[in-house]
Order: structure tokens, then C-alpha cells, then sequence
């Protein structure tokens, strides 16, 4: 009976104390769930934040002048819609025309940045085109093999300095930047070395491989970085722009170069990287996009000496500069050096995708079946029209009209050169980059020529950090088509930046 008792007092004395002890948590428990409601509520508040376009990772919504669609990272040049190209003229009207309107002609000196080298539709690469589209658009290189790829490969050969190593192989891919890529793969299992120098200026791609690569302006990174590791930067002898050459009194200037950029080059060497680790020089035997700039005589026989002398490859990136842009099918040539990889692209099918890689055949063995290759790569059309460019090279003696109307607009500039603050006209060919002087004009001349020349009617691009504009015409342009772009520059120069003080 009394142990009956005592358990009967104790699950009271339990019970009293489970009511005390919750109504002391009553506060903490509502503190707690308080606490949840207010972090659930800020959970949902966060997800559909991140959610929106007005999240913290968000931006104001931007897009293309003519689409809603289509991002504003694409810069546009041009502030009309183009209906139709033909030769050396792009045609067009404002987006804000009236239907019907007659569509104004463009003295093209862009070639869509050194792609549309035979001019807007050219009838002998269109044959070509329209003909294998009837045979076969996508005969993918992995899964069959066409004739305009066998033929293109053959072909390409007739191109090559005649210095260039044979048997050559070539790796067919669908951009420049896929290209250099391509080309940075293979000199790394060539050699089995990691790093590659390039250099202050040049350009090579946007992806995030390439861009690595790329130092011509800080755009072409900015928000993407890290960049991809092992990659070095040397100075690019840009004699306009050299210290050295500008304190010399004359002594140094781009037909008697210091040299120093080698210098530096055998000084990071020995500083940044060894002689060991470094698989490839990669370098534009002329600038693009780092504007335009001509190294001076000796400097890519100096990288030749020094690739050999440490064992690495020197890779010539001449997707702007080649396919007969400076007069000769590529522009290295011109230097009596012979590269162990030649990158090709943008002029190479008029157009239409496609650039390569071409090397010796032993390189070229070295990279693995199936580790190189691509979806579109060797496109059965792009190598059709490929071979169509060859053809016309050969039968229209293209490469001489190249060298005459490259005379015809140096001559010409030069000659304005000394009518206008111009502070250097270089090029080779028709590659030829025009320079303001920044102490006489403002900043952002350049891009406000460029613009001007539009509604002049005449197409120019911008290059560099500096005051410079880029003159890519057609390698087929007449000469009464220079003659015409060289008015039209003198005309927006008179307007714009006005003759010299």
C-alpha cells in the first residue's frame, strides 16, 4: 500500500513539474519559432529572389539594339540591317525604315573582321557552295568522309612556304579560337611540356582558353577570370609605342629596332618560367585586334632561334594576318621563318566556318585517335567553298592585286598622314592600321572616325587600346574602291579630328 502511494506521488510530482518546466519554455519555444518562421520567410524571400531579374547575382536587363533576343555583349559596329552583299558593298537601311526603302550601299573595308576575303559572294565560291549543298551539307568527319575534305587537305599544301615540312597533316576545326586551341593541345603532347608564351597585345580567342591567351584588351576577360594557368606574357615589339625608341634621338625606330622585347623574353626565361616547362611560342606574325601593329625585321627570327634553342614550338597564329591578307598566303612567310604550326581561319572559306591547324605529320601523330576532332569540324560545304578559294587564288592572280592596292591605300594614307594628326600608317599588304596621334586628338577618336565613316558610308573597325583604325578590304577590291575609301577617310578626318596645327 504505501509503495502504491509513494508512485502515485511521484508521477504527480512529475506531472507538476513537466507544466512547470513547459510553461517556463513557453517564451523560448515562441523565441524559437518565431526564429523559423522568420528564416523560412527569408528562405522564400531568397529563392525567389535568385529567381528573379532582381537577385543579387542579376543585372538590369540588357539587350542587342535590334533584339529583344540577342545579348548586348555582341558590339555592333554597324546601326542598320543589312538586306544584301555583293563584291566589296554591304547594302542596308535603318531598323527604323519604312518598308520599301532602297537599301544603301557600304564600302566594306571590315570583310566581316578578314573573313569575306573574295569579297560578299563571290560566283565561284557560291558555285561551289550551292553545288555540294545538293550533295551532302553534314557529312560528319568521324562518321564518313567527303570529297571537298580530301580534296581540301590535299590542296592546302600548295599554300604552304615552301620551307614548311612535308608530309604536312591539317586538323580541320570550326574557329579561330577552336583552332589555337587545337594548336596548344597538340604542342603540349608534342612536347610534353605545360606552359606557353604569348604576347602583350595579341589576340587568339574568347573562350575561356583562347581568352587566356588573349591580351590585346582586358573586354575579352573581364568577369571571366581565372584564367586558364601556365600562360605567359612577353612584350610585342610596338615600335610607336616604344620607350626606348622614343627616348633615342632617332637611333631606334621600326626599321632599326632595339630588340628589347627578346631581351625580356629570355629574361622571363629565367624569371617566370623555365626553358623546360615552356611546349610553344604562340605569336601573329602581324597584330589584329592589339592593332594592326608589323614586328620589326628579325623579331620572329629571333622567337625561331629561341624556340629551337629551348626545344619548344613555335605556333603562328595567322587567322587574321593569313590566307593572303599581306600579299602572300601567309604572312610569316614574309620573314623567311618557317613555323612548326600554321593556325588558320576567318579568309580561309569566304564565310563560311572552318580553320585548321597544319604541321608536320610526326606532330600531328602524336595526339591520340579521338582526342581531337569536333562535331562541325571539316564541314563538307566550308571545305567546298575552302577549295574554291584556292581556285580563285590561283586562276585570278589574287595575291597580285593584293600587293598593288596595298600600295595604292599606303601611299594614299601616308599621304594623308601628313595633311591630318595621323601619327603612323603600318601594314603589310591589305592589313594596314592607321594610328592617331593621341597628343593631338581625344580620347576616343578612333571609335568616333569609325562611326563618322559609317554614315560617310564606309566601314571601318577600331583596334587596340590606342587611336586605331583597321582597313581590311576585300583582296579583291578594285582600284577605283580604294580610291573612293581613302575620300571618304579624308572627308570624316576633315570633320572629325581636322588637319594638323
Amino acid at each position: 500500500m504505501a509503495s502504491s502511494l509513494t508512485k502515485q506521488a511521484l508521477r504527480r510530482a512529475s506531472s507538476r513539474l513537466s507544466m512547470r518546466i513547459a510553461s517556463a519554455a513557453q517564451p523560448t519555444i515562441a523565441l524559437h519559432t518565431s526564429i523559423l518562421r522568420r528564416s523560412a520567410a527569408a528562405s522564400a524571400a531568397t529563392a525567389t529572389a535568385t529567381s528573379s531579374p532582381y537577385s543579387h547575382y542579376a543585372r538590369p536587363v540588357t539587350h542587342h539594339p535590334y533584339s529583344e533576343h540577342l545579348p548586348s555583349g555582341i558590339a555592333v559596329l554597324s546601326d542598320f540591317i543589312v538586306s544584301h552583299a555583293s563584291g566589296s558593298y554591304v547594302y542596308g537601311s535603318p531598323a527604323s525604315s519604312p518598308p520599301g526603302t532602297e537599301p544603301r550601299p557600304y564600302l566594306d573595308f571590315t570583310c566581316g573582321i578578314g573573313v569575306t576575303n573574295l569579297g560578299h559572294c563571290h560566283p565561284r565560291v557560291d558555285a561551289a557552295v550551292l553545288e555540294q549543298v545538293k550533295k551532302g551539307a553534314h557529312l560528319q568527319v568521324n562518321c564518313y568522309t567527303s570529297q571537298p575534305l580530301l580534296r581540301l587537305a590535299d590542296r592546302i599544301g600548295s599554300l604552304l612556304p615552301p620551307s614548311f615540312p612535308r608530309p604536312y597533316q591539317v586538323l580541320f576545326s570550326n574557329s579561330g579560337a577552336e583552332a589555337v586551341e587545337n594548336a596548344v593541345k597538340l604542342a603540349r603532347v608534342v612536347t610534353k611540356r605545360q606552359t606557353v608564351i604569348v604576347f602583350q597585345g595579341g589576340f587568339h580567342g574568347r573562350t575561356i582558353g583562347a581568352g587566356s591567351l588573349t591580351t590585346a584588351k582586358y573586354v575579352y576577360r573581364a568577369g571571366f577570370q581565372p584564367t586558364m594557368a601556365g600562360v605567359h606574357v612577353a612584350p610585342f615589339p610596338y615600335c610607336q609605342r616604344c620607350a626606348i625608341s622614343a627616348a633615342s634621338s632617332g637611333k631606334y625606330d621600326a626599321d632599326n629596332c632595339c630588340m628589347d622585347p627578346i631581351a625580356q623574353l629570355r629574361l622571363m626565361l629565367k624569371q617566370q618560367t623555365s626553358t623546360d616547362e615552356v611546349a610553344a611560342i604562340l605569336v601573329e606574325p602581324v597584330q589584329g585586334e592589339g592593332g594592326y601593329v608589323v614586328p620589326p625585321r628579325g623579331f620572329l627570327a629571333e622567337l625561331r632561334a629561341i624556340s629551337d634553342e629551348i626545344g619548344c614550338l613555335l605556333i603562328a597564329d595567322e587567322v587574321q594576318s593569313g590566307y593572303g591578307r599581306t600579299g602572300t598566303p601567309f604572312a610569316i612567310e614574309q620573314e623567311g621563318v618557317t613555323p612548326d604550326i600554321i593556325v588558320a581561319a576567318k579568309g580561309i572559306a569566304n564565310g563560311y566556318p572552318l580553320s585548321c591547324i597544319i604541321t608536320r605529320a610526326e606532330y600531328m601523330s602524336a595526339a591520340r585517335n579521338g582526342s581531337v576532332g569536333g562535331t562541325y569540324g571539316g564541314n563538307a560545304v566550308s571545305c567546298a567553298a575552302a577549295c574554291a578559294v584556292i581556285d580563285t587564288f590561283e586562276q585570278d592572280r589574287t595575291m597580285d592585286n593584293v600587293r598593288a592596292r596595298g600600295e595604292q591605300l599606303m601611299t594614299g594614307l601616308r599621304a594623308l598622314q601628313r595633311r591630318y594628326p595621323i601619327a603612323d600608317v603600318r601594314g603589310r599588304g591589305l592589313m594596314v592600321g592607321v594610328e592617331l596621334d593621341s597628343g593631338a586628338v581625344a580620347a576616343g577618336s578612333a571609335g568616333a572616325v569609325s562611326k563618322e565613316c559609317m554614315r560617310e558610308g564606309l566601314l571601318l573597325l577600331t583596334a587596340g587600346v590606342y587611336e586605331s583604325l583597321r582597313f581590311i578590304p576585300p583582296l579583291t577590291v578594285s582600284e577605283k574602291e580604294i580610291a573612293e575609301g581613302l575620300q571618304k577617310f579624308e572627308a570624316v578626318l576633315k570633320r572629325t579630328v581636322g588637319v594638323r596645327k
